[in-house]
């Protein structure tokens, strides 16, 4: 499991990947926290769930970050503990953050931009495009 950032000329991007579908969310959710540089502060803990229906897992991908995105921004919330199933077309996500110390620089949004999530021999892979 991993992530790595891809140069990118207006966005930041990450190529991830993970040995299955729930396992690749929770890195992409890594890497957008830390290619924003998002510090979670060690306050009171919380926990949130989240439930998404869509037409493929790559909108589920981004409805899941997207959400993440929303937390940061409306909440000013981020989460580094996550226990989530994935099936074709649904996602639920059992979130554990606290309040956000710092952020180096805000993603506005998560993007379509080439996404596609793939399924090699043994590993998932995807790579994201992050409006900042």
């Amino acid at each position: 499991m991993g992530f790595e950032e891809i140069s990118h000329t207006a966005d930041w991007s990450a190529h991830i990947w993970a040995e299955d579908l729930p396992s690749l969310f929770v890195e992409a959710a890594r890497a957008m926290n830390s290619l924003s540089g998002t510090v979670i502060g060690t306050g009171p803990r919380v926990t949130q769930t989240f439930e998404a229906e869509g037409p493929d897992v790559e909108s589920l991908l981004v409805a899941f970050l997207s959400e993440l995105v929303y937390y940061q921004e409306q909440e000013n919330l981020a989460f580094d503990v996550f226990d989530l199933r994935v099936a074709a077309q649904w996602l639920k996500a059992e979130m554990e953050g606290a309040q956000i110390e710092s952020v180096e620089k805000a993603i506005k949004a998560v993007t379509y931009h080439n996404l596609k999530i793939e399924k090699t021999a043994d590993v998932f892979e995807t790579a994201v495009v992050f409006d900042v």
